[in-house]
């Protein structure tokens, strides 16, 4: 089979974010310098709980907030009852004063995608109304979720911020901690859950593939709730096979195979692809020495890079 040339939005050898002026000891700095892929390392939630909250956040966002101290902890537990996300969230450059007390549930799960928007009178309200899409006003464009949260990483912070206020798309938010700092600028896509990292510019490539329905698989870490092999096979295929659709390629099974060696892990997964399947084969291997992950890390640690080894597509039948 002949694939086609990609074209901007699924090109792997663009640019990487330039390190600008940060101190050369920033995680994100020394990421891009090593040339870390944030491939396969979306969150595993596919839901989220969208709180806004304008004026400074603590590392802990919803606690060290202005939200409602007495509301938080009990917002925590639900939520990590029902396995939703809690994100703060605020316009790019907001004041409290401009706050509309908005808040946001954003399904991701395959079929049932959505997000709906309400407003609250107080931020007890949030722990009694559904959080399922059955109340507030369907949103029907992509919203894009820039991690500013510096007092998580002054990474999310130092590019994230420029990020958000420049992002030429009709509905974006700086949100609190999105996971993988190092990866900043971070982006999550919703209501499909897409993470993006090292995200440059003013993201316009990123915003121009997900009006056309499409991926930027450039700076595409993956689909949130999906484990991280098929995320994995997900972005091999894409670039393979040119598949960008954000409904492109539903995994259909998978399954682990034989590994080379003890700290190797192989998997074989197998993709929807119309009438065809496509059979993917993908390893993940530890870091060959330990990585600086955080700005604020103690100590270097060791991370999993993952590979797709084939990419076979067959009639299905």
């Amino acid at each position: 089979m002949t694939v086609g040339e990609p074209d901007d939005f699924c090109r792997t050898d663009l640019p990487a974010l330039p390190t600008g002026r940060l101190d050369p000891a920033r995680c994100s700095v020394q990421a891009l310098e090593r040339g870390d892929s944030g491939m396969a390392t979306a969150s595993p939630v596919q839901r989220w709980l969208l709180v806004e909250q304008p004026g400074p956040w603590g590392r802990d966002a919803l606690l060290q907030s202005r939200f409602d101290a007495r509301i938080a902890p009990l917002l925590a537990e639900r939520a990590r009852r029902e396995g939703v996300r809690v994100l703060l969230v605020r316009r790019p450059g907001a004041r409290l004063a401009d706050s509309g007390q908005r808040w946001g549930y954003a399904d991701g799960r395959p079929g049932r995608e959505g997000l709906w928007w309400s407003a609250r009178a107080s931020d007890a309200d949030l722990l009694d109304v559904p959080w399922d899409g059955s109340v507030g006003t369907r949103s029907d464009r992509p919203t894009y979720l820039v991690c500013t949260h510096g007092g998580h990483d002054a990474c999310c912070a130092l590019r994230g911020r420029p990020l958000a206020r420049a992002m030429p798309a009709t509905d974006v938010w700086e949100c609190s901690h999105l996971g993988g700092d190092r990866f900043a600028a971070n982006v999550v896509v919703l209501p499909h859950g897409f993470y993006y990292g090292q995200v440059p510019g003013d993201g316009g490539l990123m915003v121009a593939a997900h009006e056309r329905g499409q991926v930027a698989l450039a700076w595409l870490r993956g689909r949130a709730g999906l484990p991280a092999h098929v995320q994995a096979a997900q972005h091999g295929a894409r670039e393979e096979l040119g598949r960008l659709g954000i409904d492109d390629l539903h995994p259909v099974s998978a399954s682990r195979v034989p590994e080379p060696a003890p700290d190797v892990e192989r998997w074989a997964v197998s993709l929807a692809d119309g009438d065809h399947t496509v059979e993917v084969v993908v390893e993940s291997r530890p870091s060959p020495e330990p990585v600086r992950l955080t700005c604020q890390a103690e100590r270097p640690g060791r991370v999993r890079t993952w590979h797709w080894l084939s990419v076979t597509r067959r009639p299905t039948g």
